[in-house]
């Protein structure tokens, strides 16, 4: 089972690509026009030139999902514009853009921070011994 949490690192490919591309097709895009690695984990995520459909290219460590959603009605509301090649999406975003909303518009919360031992040795907090 595929699950997209906030660790995870989602980049949106602003250019259109030709959904009749599979695994090893969008795999050598990742590489070649993003300049990414498509084995790093990292959830990508490509429109069609109709923006009625979306499809996420993801490595888990055993192999690649390729999941795609296509819209029963209208097309995608938002996608972003960018001179950059590929623009990056928090989770909750993601979830946004995939019910046809704006990321943009939806004034989200930002993410918790990491917490490290090391932020927390630096606080003036009490420390507890086990």
């Amino acid at each position: 089972m595929l699950q997209i949490t906030p660790q995870h690192r989602l980049l949106l490919a602003i250019e259109p690509v030709d959904f009749r591309k599979g695994i090893d097709s969008l795999k050598a895009l990742c590489r070649q026009k993003l300049l990414s690695d498509p084995f790093s984990g990292t959830i990508f995520a490509f429109t069609n030139r109709t923006r009625t459909s979306v499809k996420l290219l993801v490595y888990d460590a055993t192999g690649f999902w390729l999941c795609q959603k296509r819209f029963s009605q209208g097309k995608l509301a938002w996608w972003p514009s960018a001179e950059s090649r590929t623009v990056q999406l928090r989770a909750s975003e993601l979830t946004i853009l995939l019910a046809q909303g704006n990321p943009n518009n939806a004034n989200l919360a930002d993410d918790w921070r990491v917490v490290s031992h090391a932020a927390n040795a630096d606080s003036n907090c009490a420390r507890v011994a086990w």
